[in-house]
């Protein structure tokens, strides 16, 4: 393949875009089979400068001690020990707390992490330079797709040719939107406020979530006596909000999170990102991958969408590995057929459960407020119901792709 008399770079697969989710596909697949695989990972130069952190399910803690990442990960991963959900108006003078997690996934394995962007990014960024992965800086504008591969051309004008794309290039994904994929999309008129807390009391691993009439306010533990706060608040307060000095945005805080962790203040700029729902009405066309929020888009309630990401990561390099093993073509369309069927229902269940989640919540309607609140006490008086959902939340389900449920693939 020629382009004005020079000749294409090919790669096996490429992966649009970065991040942690792009990194980690582009990683996984340069392992697969011993490095029988070409990978290309093309994307803007990546570094975290907000200081988000997201809630690691045990599962992604697998994938990335599967990948080599966990232990420069660990020193910055704090494990999640307690979950306790209240629910309550905000100046209410007693929060009851109606729902609490806790215990382990498997002996010795919290439910999940909380851990800095900053520190996984630090982390994939030295294992793909240290790897086969070959790393172009730019950006994928467009992918024509033909029988035997993918001509991609970048907005500088280079091209190249790749047997499969995947595209992580997010939740406006410029490749779903060329490949003429449906996009389900509705805004929620709400923003997620996040910012990095330093506290005085030790938190002792407990994360709270308090859900009030504006949405869900979560204390999400992290090292070195830290919170990640995610606030949700309505689209037109937001801006109020962060034009307010630190001393007043404390104030704001400390109304929500309660004084039981002595003096707190702020380490990080608070920033605000709209919140919306989104679900690609397929995960594929031809010799393209729709992964992470390329393909689905959900509400942070649960703390599950980075997770979602990283099982489309896992489930995509499994199905990859098993096609190549019996010397078939990693990008045809029993791969993208296989991991559209091996995604759906597993992306459609949360992105329901959190969108339900969200509405029922984000509500003062006394009568809604008493039958969510009976339904959170019984599921807390059930220790059989309880278990299943922190299976489903520390991502034990054997239905899982292999590298989530510590196992290892054939020559991986």
């Amino acid at each position: 393949m020629s382009d004005q008399g020079h000749v294409m770079q090919r790669f096996d697969l490429v992966i649009a875009g970065g991040g942690i989710v792009g990194m980690s596909l582009a990683l996984a697949l340069s392992r697969v089979r011993k490095g029988a695989l070409s990978v290309a990972l093309i994307d803007r130069a990546h570094t975290s400068t907000d200081d988000r952190a997201f809630a690691f399910s045990a599962g992604s803690q697998r994938f990335l001690d599967a990948l080599g990442l966990w232990d420069q990960i660990a020193p910055e991963a704090q494990p999640i020990r307690e979950m306790v959900i209240t629910d309550s108006r905000l100046n209410d003078p007693i929060r009851p707390v109606f729902l609490t997690f806790g215990g382990e996934a498997a002996k010795g394995e919290p439910v999940a992490h909380m851990i800095p962007e900053s520190a996984v990014l630090r982390a994939l960024q030295a294992a793909i330079a240290a790897s086969s992965v070959h790393v172009i800086e730019g950006v994928v504008d467009d992918a024509i797709a033909d029988e035997a591969g993918t001509t991609l051309h970048l907005s500088d004008g280079q091209r190249y040719r790749a047997g499969l794309v995947a595209a992580c290039d997010g939740a406006r994904s410029r490749l779903r939107e060329k490949a003429g994929i449906g996009w389900h999309f509705w805004s929620y008129k709400q923003s997620g406020i996040v910012t990095t807390l330093g506290i005085e009391r030790d938190h002792e691993g407990r994360a709270e979530e308090h859900f009030l009439p504006s949405g869900p306010f979560a204390l999400l533990p992290l090292t070195d006596h830290r919170f990640s706060i995610v606030w949700t608040a309505s689209d037109d307060r937001v801006p109020s909000l962060l034009a307010q000095d630190d001393h007043l945005f404390q104030e704001e805080i400390e109304r929500r999170a309660g004084l039981r962790f002595g003096r707190i203040h702020l380490l990080s700029k608070p920033r605000a990102y709209p919140l919306g729902f989104g679900l690609a009405r397929k995960f594929g066309a031809s010799r393209l991958a729709l992964v992470g929020d390329a393909a689905h888009l959900i509400h942070p309630i649960a703390g599950q969408g980075l997770n979602l990401g990283l099982r489309d990561v896992a489930a995509l390099v499994e199905i990859i590995s098993d096609q190549i093993a019996l010397g078939l073509d990693p990008g045809s369309s029993v791969v993208i057929d296989s991991y559209d069927r091996a995604r759906r229902a597993d992306t459609v269940e949360m992105a329901t459960l959190t969108d339900s989640l969200n509405r029922l919540f984000s509500n003062e309607a006394m009568p809604l407020r008493l039958m969510r609140d009976f339904g959170l006490g019984i599921v807390d008086r059930l220790p059989t119901l309880k278990s299943r959902l922190i299976r489903e939340a520390s991502a034990t389900n054997p239905r899982l792709p292999r590298l989530m449920r510590g196992e290892t693939l054939p020559g991986f």
